[in-house]
Protein backbone atom coordinates (compact mmCIF):
# COMPACT_ATOMS: atom_id res chain seq x y z
CA UNK A 1 0.00 0.00 0.00
CA UNK A 2 0.84 3.53 -1.11
CA UNK A 3 0.07 7.23 0.30
CA UNK A 4 -0.01 9.20 -3.10
CA UNK A 5 0.92 13.31 -3.22
CA UNK A 6 -1.09 14.81 -6.10
CA UNK A 7 -1.44 18.75 -7.13
CA UNK A 8 -4.95 19.59 -6.99
CA UNK A 9 -3.78 22.05 -9.33
CA UNK A 10 -3.37 19.92 -12.51
CA UNK A 11 -4.27 16.47 -11.52
CA UNK A 12 -0.51 15.04 -11.58
CA UNK A 13 0.91 12.82 -8.93
CA UNK A 14 3.71 14.81 -7.11
CA UNK A 15 5.06 11.53 -5.23
CA UNK A 16 4.51 8.21 -3.57
CA UNK A 17 4.97 6.96 -0.11
CA UNK A 18 4.90 3.52 1.36
CA UNK A 19 2.91 3.07 4.04
CA UNK A 20 3.68 2.09 7.26
CA UNK A 21 3.17 -1.44 8.22
CA UNK A 22 1.78 -2.64 11.79
CA UNK A 23 5.01 -3.59 12.86
CA UNK A 24 7.13 -0.67 12.05
CA UNK A 25 4.11 1.77 13.57
CA UNK A 26 5.12 -0.13 16.70
CA UNK A 27 8.61 0.99 16.48
CA UNK A 28 7.65 4.46 15.96
CA UNK A 29 5.25 4.60 18.88
CA UNK A 30 7.62 2.60 20.91
CA UNK A 31 10.50 4.71 20.07
CA UNK A 32 9.01 8.00 20.79
CA UNK A 33 7.66 6.54 24.90
CA UNK A 34 11.57 5.58 25.19
CA UNK A 35 12.46 9.74 23.88
CA UNK A 36 9.51 10.88 26.27
CA UNK A 37 10.72 8.84 29.36
CA UNK A 38 14.62 11.38 29.02
CA UNK A 39 12.61 14.15 27.39
CA UNK A 40 10.40 14.41 30.69
CA UNK A 41 13.08 15.02 32.54
CA UNK A 42 14.73 17.70 30.83
CA UNK A 43 14.25 21.25 32.17
CA UNK A 44 12.20 24.10 30.31
CA UNK A 45 15.54 25.82 29.52
CA UNK A 46 16.69 22.51 27.69
CA UNK A 47 13.80 22.49 26.24
CA UNK A 48 12.99 25.85 25.17
CA UNK A 49 16.42 26.11 23.07
CA UNK A 50 14.90 23.58 20.76
CA UNK A 51 11.63 25.06 20.20
CA UNK A 52 13.48 28.36 19.81
CA UNK A 53 15.51 26.69 17.00
CA UNK A 54 12.90 25.44 15.30
CA UNK A 55 10.79 28.64 15.10
CA UNK A 56 14.11 29.91 13.17
CA UNK A 57 14.28 26.81 10.95
CA UNK A 58 10.51 27.35 10.20
CA UNK A 59 11.20 30.77 9.69
CA UNK A 60 13.98 30.23 7.41
CA UNK A 61 12.07 27.58 5.47
CA UNK A 62 8.87 29.51 5.30
CA UNK A 63 9.26 29.62 1.53
CA UNK A 64 10.13 26.03 0.58
CA UNK A 65 7.27 25.27 2.88
CA UNK A 66 4.77 27.48 1.31
CA UNK A 67 5.65 25.93 -1.88
CA UNK A 68 5.28 22.27 -0.60
CA UNK A 69 1.65 23.19 0.79
CA UNK A 70 0.96 25.25 -2.45
CA UNK A 71 1.85 21.58 -4.65
CA UNK A 72 0.28 19.48 -2.12
CA UNK A 73 -2.91 21.02 -1.35
CA UNK A 74 -3.37 24.23 -3.30
CA UNK A 75 -2.89 27.06 -1.12
CA UNK A 76 -1.21 29.75 -2.36
CA UNK A 77 1.80 30.38 -1.37
CA UNK A 78 1.77 33.87 -0.07
CA UNK A 79 -0.12 32.25 2.44
CA UNK A 80 1.85 29.21 2.51
CA UNK A 81 4.77 31.68 3.84
CA UNK A 82 2.60 33.28 6.17
CA UNK A 83 1.96 30.20 7.66
CA UNK A 84 5.11 29.12 8.30
CA UNK A 85 6.15 32.10 9.95
CA UNK A 86 2.82 32.00 12.28
CA UNK A 87 3.96 28.52 13.39
CA UNK A 88 7.38 30.13 14.22
CA UNK A 89 5.28 32.46 16.19
CA UNK A 90 3.95 29.54 17.84
CA UNK A 91 6.71 28.00 19.11
CA UNK A 92 8.42 31.09 19.96
CA UNK A 93 5.51 32.11 22.39
CA UNK A 94 5.96 28.51 24.20
CA UNK A 95 9.49 28.08 24.45
CA UNK A 96 9.25 31.78 26.20
CA UNK A 97 6.21 30.90 28.82
CA UNK A 98 6.02 27.37 29.19
CA UNK A 99 7.39 27.19 32.04
CA UNK A 100 5.60 30.03 33.82
CA UNK A 101 2.02 28.31 32.22
CA UNK A 102 3.40 25.19 34.06
CA UNK A 103 5.20 26.79 37.10
CA UNK A 104 3.82 24.91 40.47
CA UNK A 105 0.49 26.58 41.64
CA UNK A 106 1.05 27.26 45.36
CA UNK A 107 -2.83 26.54 47.10
CA UNK A 108 -3.57 27.95 51.08
CA UNK A 109 -4.89 24.56 52.84
CA UNK A 110 -4.68 23.00 56.30
CA UNK A 111 -1.32 20.89 54.98
CA UNK A 112 2.05 22.81 55.50
CA UNK A 113 2.71 22.70 52.03
CA UNK A 114 -0.18 22.36 49.11
CA UNK A 115 0.20 22.92 45.18
CA UNK A 116 -0.62 21.65 42.43
CA UNK A 117 2.17 20.67 39.40
CA UNK A 118 2.09 20.23 36.29
CA UNK A 119 3.58 17.25 34.47
CA UNK A 120 3.22 15.79 31.01
CA UNK A 121 1.21 12.33 30.13
CA UNK A 122 3.52 10.88 27.71
CA UNK A 123 2.45 10.10 23.89
CA UNK A 124 0.09 12.23 22.30
CA UNK A 125 -1.83 11.04 19.26
CA UNK A 126 -2.34 13.65 16.58
CA UNK A 127 -4.77 13.49 14.02
CA UNK A 128 -4.77 16.15 11.48
CA UNK A 129 -6.32 17.86 8.46
CA UNK A 130 -4.68 19.40 5.00
CA UNK A 131 -6.29 23.01 4.86
CA UNK A 132 -3.45 23.94 7.67
CA UNK A 133 -0.70 21.18 6.88
CA UNK A 134 1.96 22.91 9.11
CA UNK A 135 0.20 25.29 11.59
CA UNK A 136 -2.64 22.61 12.66
CA UNK A 137 -0.04 20.23 13.58
CA UNK A 138 2.45 22.96 15.32
CA UNK A 139 -0.36 23.93 17.43
CA UNK A 140 -0.45 20.91 19.31
CA UNK A 141 3.33 20.06 18.53
CA UNK A 142 4.61 23.04 20.36
CA UNK A 143 2.91 23.42 23.47
CA UNK A 144 2.80 19.26 24.16
CA UNK A 145 6.27 19.20 23.71
CA UNK A 146 7.41 22.11 25.74
CA UNK A 147 5.04 20.29 28.23
CA UNK A 148 7.12 17.19 28.41
CA UNK A 149 5.02 15.46 26.08
CA UNK A 150 6.24 13.53 23.01
CA UNK A 151 4.11 13.04 19.88
CA UNK A 152 3.15 10.77 16.68
CA UNK A 153 1.61 12.35 13.94
CA UNK A 154 -0.72 11.31 11.07
CA UNK A 155 -1.38 13.75 8.93
CA UNK A 156 -3.78 13.74 6.15
CA UNK A 157 -3.35 11.32 3.41
CA UNK A 158 -3.08 14.63 0.71
CA UNK A 159 -0.09 16.25 2.46
CA UNK A 160 2.63 13.33 3.23
CA UNK A 161 5.39 15.51 2.37
CA UNK A 162 4.21 18.36 5.11
CA UNK A 163 3.46 15.98 7.71
CA UNK A 164 7.42 14.11 6.86
CA UNK A 165 8.87 17.46 6.51
CA UNK A 166 6.97 18.21 10.24
CA UNK A 167 9.27 15.39 11.92
CA UNK A 168 12.48 16.88 10.22
CA UNK A 169 12.01 19.61 11.08
CA UNK A 170 12.12 18.83 14.97
CA UNK A 171 14.89 16.38 14.22
CA UNK A 172 17.02 19.21 12.81
CA UNK A 173 16.18 21.33 15.93
CA UNK A 174 17.65 19.07 18.11
CA UNK A 175 14.69 17.61 20.02
CA UNK A 176 16.02 13.52 20.67
CA UNK A 177 15.21 11.50 18.04
CA UNK A 178 11.61 9.72 17.82
CA UNK A 179 10.15 12.37 20.40
CA UNK A 180 7.97 13.57 17.62
CA UNK A 181 7.75 10.75 14.55
CA UNK A 182 5.09 11.19 11.43
CA UNK A 183 3.04 8.18 10.84
CA UNK A 184 2.50 7.01 7.39
CA UNK A 185 -1.00 5.61 7.60
CA UNK A 186 -4.22 5.57 6.89
CA UNK A 187 -7.61 6.71 8.92
CA UNK A 188 -8.03 2.52 9.63
CA UNK A 189 -4.81 1.86 11.13
CA UNK A 190 -5.92 4.73 13.68
CA UNK A 191 -8.01 2.68 16.40
CA UNK A 192 -4.94 0.61 16.46
CA UNK A 193 -2.66 3.77 17.63
CA UNK A 194 -5.29 4.93 20.07
CA UNK A 195 -5.43 1.42 21.52
CA UNK A 196 -1.40 1.21 21.81
CA UNK A 197 -0.41 1.05 25.36
CA UNK A 198 2.07 3.99 25.49
CA UNK A 199 -0.31 6.44 23.52
CA UNK A 200 -1.86 8.43 26.50
CA UNK A 201 -3.96 10.56 24.69
CA UNK A 202 -5.16 12.05 21.49
CA UNK A 203 -6.22 14.94 20.00
CA UNK A 204 -8.07 15.44 16.58
CA UNK A 205 -8.79 18.56 14.04
CA UNK A 206 -11.20 16.97 11.33
CA UNK A 207 -14.72 16.31 10.53
CA UNK A 208 -17.73 15.59 13.03
CA UNK A 209 -18.08 11.80 12.09
CA UNK A 210 -14.40 11.72 12.23
CA UNK A 211 -14.62 13.31 15.65
CA UNK A 212 -17.15 10.97 17.24
CA UNK A 213 -15.30 8.15 16.05
CA UNK A 214 -11.59 9.32 17.59
CA UNK A 215 -13.62 9.94 20.89
CA UNK A 216 -15.40 6.91 20.98
CA UNK A 217 -12.50 4.48 20.33
CA UNK A 218 -10.22 7.18 23.27
CA UNK A 219 -13.45 7.03 25.63
CA UNK A 220 -13.60 3.39 25.57
CA UNK A 221 -10.06 2.84 26.58
CA UNK A 222 -10.64 5.81 29.02
CA UNK A 223 -7.66 8.13 27.07
CA UNK A 224 -8.09 12.03 26.80
CA UNK A 225 -9.41 13.61 23.91
CA UNK A 226 -9.45 17.29 22.38
CA UNK A 227 -11.31 18.32 19.55
CA UNK A 228 -11.60 20.77 17.05
CA UNK A 229 -13.96 19.67 14.35
CA UNK A 230 -15.90 21.39 11.67
CA UNK A 231 -17.60 25.06 11.84
CA UNK A 232 -20.23 27.33 10.05
CA UNK A 233 -19.02 31.11 11.55
CA UNK A 234 -22.12 33.23 11.62
CA UNK A 235 -21.29 37.18 10.88
CA UNK A 236 -24.00 39.58 12.40
CA UNK A 237 -23.87 42.93 10.43
CA UNK A 238 -26.42 45.14 12.69
CA UNK A 239 -28.17 48.26 10.68
CA UNK A 240 -25.17 50.64 11.50
CA UNK A 241 -22.48 48.64 10.41
CA UNK A 242 -20.16 50.66 7.95
CA UNK A 243 -21.11 48.55 4.90
CA UNK A 244 -17.77 49.34 3.39
CA UNK A 245 -15.86 48.61 5.95
CA UNK A 246 -17.59 45.16 6.69
CA UNK A 247 -18.09 43.79 3.64
CA UNK A 248 -13.99 43.59 2.83
CA UNK A 249 -13.70 42.17 5.94
CA UNK A 250 -16.51 39.22 5.48
CA UNK A 251 -14.99 39.08 1.77
CA UNK A 252 -11.51 38.04 3.56
CA UNK A 253 -13.18 36.08 5.92
CA UNK A 254 -15.04 33.89 3.70
CA UNK A 255 -12.18 33.51 1.51
CA UNK A 256 -9.39 32.67 4.02
CA UNK A 257 -7.41 29.57 2.76
CA UNK A 258 -9.27 29.53 -0.51
CA UNK A 259 -12.84 29.33 1.57
CA UNK A 260 -10.98 25.70 3.34
CA UNK A 261 -10.66 27.01 6.87
CA UNK A 262 -13.08 25.61 9.83
CA UNK A 263 -13.18 29.40 11.01
CA UNK A 264 -13.67 30.91 8.04
CA UNK A 265 -16.76 32.80 7.94
CA UNK A 266 -19.44 31.26 6.50
CA UNK A 267 -22.72 32.71 6.98
CA UNK A 268 -23.66 36.60 7.01
CA UNK A 269 -26.96 37.40 8.68
CA UNK A 270 -27.62 41.07 7.77
CA UNK A 271 -30.29 43.13 9.23
CA UNK A 272 -32.81 43.87 6.69
CA UNK A 273 -32.35 47.40 7.01
CA UNK A 274 -28.57 47.60 5.38
CA UNK A 275 -29.53 43.46 3.28
CA UNK A 276 -29.00 45.05 0.04
CA UNK A 277 -26.55 47.88 -0.15
CA UNK A 278 -24.10 44.48 1.85
CA UNK A 279 -25.15 42.10 -0.80
CA UNK A 280 -24.32 44.64 -3.69
CA UNK A 281 -20.53 45.47 -1.61
CA UNK A 282 -19.51 41.58 -0.80
CA UNK A 283 -20.12 40.43 -4.48
CA UNK A 284 -17.92 43.63 -5.10
CA UNK A 285 -15.26 42.45 -2.99
CA UNK A 286 -15.82 39.23 -3.43
CA UNK A 287 -14.79 39.72 -7.08
CA UNK A 288 -11.34 41.47 -6.25
CA UNK A 289 -10.08 37.53 -5.81
CA UNK A 290 -7.60 36.86 -8.07
CA UNK A 291 -8.00 32.58 -8.46
CA UNK A 292 -5.06 30.88 -10.23
CA UNK A 293 -1.89 29.12 -9.85
CA UNK A 294 -1.53 28.59 -6.19
CA UNK A 295 2.73 29.25 -7.36
CA UNK A 296 1.68 32.67 -8.39
CA UNK A 297 2.74 35.00 -5.81
CA UNK A 298 -0.28 37.32 -7.35
CA UNK A 299 -2.84 34.47 -6.48
CA UNK A 300 -4.94 34.70 -3.82
CA UNK A 301 -7.72 31.71 -4.33
CA UNK A 302 -6.26 28.89 -5.24
CA UNK A 303 -7.35 24.91 -6.44
CA UNK A 304 -9.39 23.60 -3.77
CA UNK A 305 -7.44 20.62 -2.09
CA UNK A 306 -9.04 17.65 -4.00
CA UNK A 307 -11.42 17.23 -7.04
CA UNK A 308 -14.03 15.31 -4.96
CA UNK A 309 -14.29 18.32 -1.80
CA UNK A 310 -15.24 20.82 -5.04
CA UNK A 311 -17.30 18.70 -6.91
CA UNK A 312 -19.50 17.98 -2.90
CA UNK A 313 -19.42 22.08 -2.42
CA UNK A 314 -20.82 22.48 -6.09
CA UNK A 315 -23.85 20.07 -5.16
CA UNK A 316 -24.44 21.94 -1.99
CA UNK A 317 -24.35 24.95 -3.96
CA UNK A 318 -26.85 23.54 -6.95
CA UNK A 319 -29.12 22.15 -3.90
CA UNK A 320 -29.69 25.25 -2.40
CA UNK A 321 -30.66 27.17 -5.48
CA UNK A 322 -33.00 24.44 -6.04
CA UNK A 323 -34.77 24.99 -2.98
CA UNK A 324 -34.88 29.27 -3.49
CA UNK A 325 -31.35 30.67 -2.89
CA UNK A 326 -30.75 33.30 -5.44
CA UNK A 327 -27.18 33.06 -7.29
CA UNK A 328 -25.07 36.78 -7.24
CA UNK A 329 -22.05 35.11 -8.45
CA UNK A 330 -20.12 32.78 -9.22
CA UNK A 331 -21.45 28.86 -8.62
CA UNK A 332 -20.05 27.54 -11.99
CA UNK A 333 -17.19 24.98 -12.13
CA UNK A 334 -14.53 26.35 -14.55
CA UNK A 335 -13.37 24.94 -17.56
CA UNK A 336 -9.63 23.18 -17.59
CA UNK A 337 -7.51 21.51 -15.31
CA UNK A 338 -7.61 21.67 -11.79
CA UNK A 339 -9.63 21.47 -8.57
CA UNK A 340 -11.05 25.20 -9.05
CA UNK A 341 -14.23 26.61 -7.65
CA UNK A 342 -15.08 30.09 -7.61
CA UNK A 343 -15.76 32.80 -5.39
CA UNK A 344 -19.90 32.12 -4.88
CA UNK A 345 -22.61 34.19 -3.05
CA UNK A 346 -26.05 33.11 -2.30
CA UNK A 347 -28.94 35.47 -0.90
CA UNK A 348 -32.20 34.34 0.33
CA UNK A 349 -30.54 31.43 2.30
CA UNK A 350 -33.44 29.81 4.58
CA UNK A 351 -33.46 26.92 6.97
CA UNK A 352 -33.80 23.57 4.78
CA UNK A 353 -30.87 24.35 2.64
CA UNK A 354 -27.36 23.22 2.20
CA UNK A 355 -25.88 26.99 2.66
CA UNK A 356 -27.60 26.81 5.99
CA UNK A 357 -27.79 23.87 7.41
CA UNK A 358 -24.39 22.58 6.54
CA UNK A 359 -21.01 23.78 6.58
CA UNK A 360 -19.51 25.33 3.25
CA UNK A 361 -15.94 24.11 2.68
CA UNK A 362 -14.68 25.94 0.34
CA UNK A 363 -15.42 29.58 -1.20
CA UNK A 364 -18.93 30.24 -1.14
CA UNK A 365 -20.52 32.57 1.16
CA UNK A 366 -24.27 32.31 2.28
CA UNK A 367 -26.60 35.59 3.19
CA UNK A 368 -29.12 35.25 6.14
CA UNK A 369 -31.60 37.91 6.52
CA UNK A 370 -32.36 39.07 10.07
CA UNK A 371 -35.25 41.42 10.95
CA UNK A 372 -33.30 42.72 14.24
CA UNK A 373 -29.95 42.51 16.19
CA UNK A 374 -32.48 39.76 18.35
CA UNK A 375 -33.28 38.03 15.27
CA UNK A 376 -29.85 37.60 13.81
CA UNK A 377 -28.59 35.99 17.63
CA UNK A 378 -31.23 33.65 17.20
CA UNK A 379 -30.06 32.82 13.72
CA UNK A 380 -26.66 32.54 14.60
CA UNK A 381 -27.12 30.08 17.40
CA UNK A 382 -30.00 28.08 14.75
CA UNK A 383 -27.03 25.68 14.02
CA UNK A 384 -25.31 22.15 15.37
CA UNK A 385 -21.52 24.38 15.17
CA UNK A 386 -20.29 26.57 17.84
CA UNK A 387 -16.95 27.57 16.81
CA UNK A 388 -16.36 31.17 16.07
CA UNK A 389 -18.20 34.13 15.13
CA UNK A 390 -18.13 37.98 14.28
CA UNK A 391 -20.54 40.94 15.05
CA UNK A 392 -20.39 44.13 13.01
CA UNK A 393 -21.72 47.32 14.44
CA UNK A 394 -20.46 50.88 15.22
CA UNK A 395 -22.16 50.48 18.97
CA UNK A 396 -18.95 48.72 20.66
CA UNK A 397 -20.79 48.48 24.10
CA UNK A 398 -23.61 46.31 22.15
CA UNK A 399 -20.86 43.86 20.08
CA UNK A 400 -19.22 42.94 23.29
CA UNK A 401 -22.32 42.53 25.29
CA UNK A 402 -23.70 40.31 21.87
CA UNK A 403 -19.90 38.92 21.68
CA UNK A 404 -19.76 37.38 25.43
CA UNK A 405 -23.11 36.64 26.23
CA UNK A 406 -25.84 35.49 23.39
CA UNK A 407 -23.55 34.10 20.66
CA UNK A 408 -22.93 30.51 21.16
CA UNK A 409 -19.19 30.03 19.93
CA UNK A 410 -15.75 29.50 21.23
CA UNK A 411 -14.61 32.70 19.54
CA UNK A 412 -16.46 35.89 19.11
CA UNK A 413 -14.44 39.14 17.49
CA UNK A 414 -16.37 42.28 17.28
CA UNK A 415 -15.54 44.25 13.84
CA UNK A 416 -12.44 41.94 12.75
CA UNK A 417 -12.55 38.28 11.74
CA UNK A 418 -11.96 35.07 13.11
CA UNK A 419 -8.47 34.21 14.12
CA UNK A 420 -6.47 31.92 15.46
CA UNK A 421 -3.57 33.48 17.62
CA UNK A 422 -1.16 31.70 20.15
CA UNK A 423 -2.07 34.27 23.04
CA UNK A 424 -5.64 33.13 22.85
CA UNK A 425 -7.25 30.12 23.37
CA UNK A 426 -9.00 27.83 20.34
CA UNK A 427 -11.91 25.82 20.46
CA UNK A 428 -15.64 25.20 20.26
CA UNK A 429 -18.89 23.95 21.90
CA UNK A 430 -21.35 21.95 20.26
CA UNK A 431 -20.49 19.77 17.36
CA UNK A 432 -17.28 22.13 16.76
CA UNK A 433 -15.67 20.01 19.70
CA UNK A 434 -14.53 20.52 23.20
CA UNK A 435 -11.21 21.45 24.96
CA UNK A 436 -8.81 24.25 23.73
CA UNK A 437 -5.89 24.66 21.98
CA UNK A 438 -3.24 27.76 22.36
CA UNK A 439 -2.48 30.00 25.47
CA UNK A 440 -2.15 28.15 28.77
CA UNK A 441 -5.24 26.34 28.14
CA UNK A 442 -3.89 24.29 25.46
CA UNK A 443 -0.65 23.46 27.18
CA UNK A 444 -2.63 22.60 30.32
CA UNK A 445 -4.92 20.15 27.91
CA UNK A 446 -2.29 17.43 27.87
CA UNK A 447 -0.60 17.10 31.28
CA UNK A 448 -1.41 15.25 34.73
CA UNK A 449 -2.60 18.70 36.90
CA UNK A 450 -1.76 16.53 39.77
CA UNK A 451 -2.26 17.87 43.89
CA UNK A 452 0.76 17.60 46.23
CA UNK A 453 0.32 18.10 49.99
CA UNK A 454 2.64 18.08 52.29
CA UNK A 455 2.32 17.59 55.91
CA UNK A 456 4.94 16.63 59.19
CA UNK A 457 5.04 13.48 59.86
CA UNK A 458 3.69 12.61 63.57
CA UNK A 459 5.44 14.73 65.79
CA UNK A 460 8.16 16.24 63.82
CA UNK A 461 8.64 20.19 63.96
CA UNK A 462 7.93 22.47 60.91
CA UNK A 463 11.20 23.84 59.45
CA UNK A 464 12.49 26.99 61.38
Amino acid sequence: MSIESVNPASGEAIARYAEMDPAAVKVAIDGAHEAFLDWRRRSFEDRSERMRLAAELLKERARDYGRLMAQEMGKPIRDGIAEAEKCALACQFYAEHAARFLADAMVETEGRKSFVAFRPLGVILAVMPWNFPFWQAIRFAAPGLMAGNAAVLKHSANVPGCALALEELFRDAGFPINLFRTLMIGSREVAAVIAHPHVAAVTLTGSGPAGREVAAKAGSLLKKTVLELGGSDAYLVLSDADIDFTAAACARGRLVNSGQSCIAAKRFIVVDDVRTPFEAKLVEEMGKARMGDPLDEKTTIGPMARHDLRDALHEQVRKSMAKGARLLCGGTIPEGRGAYYPPTVLADVRPGMPAYDEEMFGPVAAVIAAKDAAHAVHIANDSPFGLGGGVFTRDLELGERLAKDAIDAGAVFVNATVQSDPRLPFGGIKDSGYGRELAVFGIREFVNIKTVVVTPHGNQREPR
